[in-house]
């Protein structure tokens, strides 16, 4: 059986977060798509959710606007099949009882969308293949941000989330597109 991961659909990625994603508006509607079709064939969807602790940046504090989940996201309250998991570091399997849950629903693979695709995506990703499970990525329900180094140059977003998914890939995972 699959289940459906949902990393981190907060604001603060949003134009006006602290974290903005550039193509946000894309990703976000791809991620729909995969809820929506989820829901339709009875998957399990998993909902991270990601809370910066108190010395870190301002962004994802605990209730406020930017750790919210985009509007229309988030687990239904009537699905016994839909639950948030919240993190406070890049994998979904570090603090949380996911893995357990995943565990207790017989799920072997999972199709994980969500930001950044270099970050909490990669991670997580990474922590699920190192447990065995079968790691499917959406590219296009997948952000990320630029990024630039003094000594190691720039890359556009699109070069980063291309960079991590290859670098997934080349670990084991697949690209699943719809």
């Amino acid at each position: 059986m699959k289940a459906l991961i949902v990393i981190d659909v907060q604001n603060e990625f949003s134009e006006k977060g602290k974290r903005a994603v550039p193509s946000f508006n894309d990703a976000i509607a791809a991620i729909k798509k995969r809820v929506m079709e989820a829901r339709q064939q009875n998957i399990p969807i998993a909902w991270v959710r990601h809370f910066n602790k108190p010395h870190e940046s301002k962004a994802f504090v605990p209730g406020s606007w930017g750790s919210d989940f985009v509007e229309d996201f988030g687990p239904l309250p009537q699905s016994g099949i839909e639950r948030e998991f919240h993190k406070d570091v890049y994998g979904a399997f570090t603090g949380t009882d996911i893995g357990q849950w995943l565990n207790t629903l017989d799920i072997r693979s999972i199709l994980i969308t969500g930001f950044y695709t270099h970050g909490c995506v990669s991670t997580t990703s990474r922590e699920a293949i190192m447990r065995g499970l079968d790691v499917y990525i959406d590219p296009d329900a997948t952000g990320a941000c630029d990024m630039t180094h003094d000594i190691l140059g720039s890359l556009s977003a699109s070069e980063v989330k291309q960079s991590a998914l290859l670098h997934l890939v080349n670990m084991g995972a697949h690209i699943e597109r719809l």
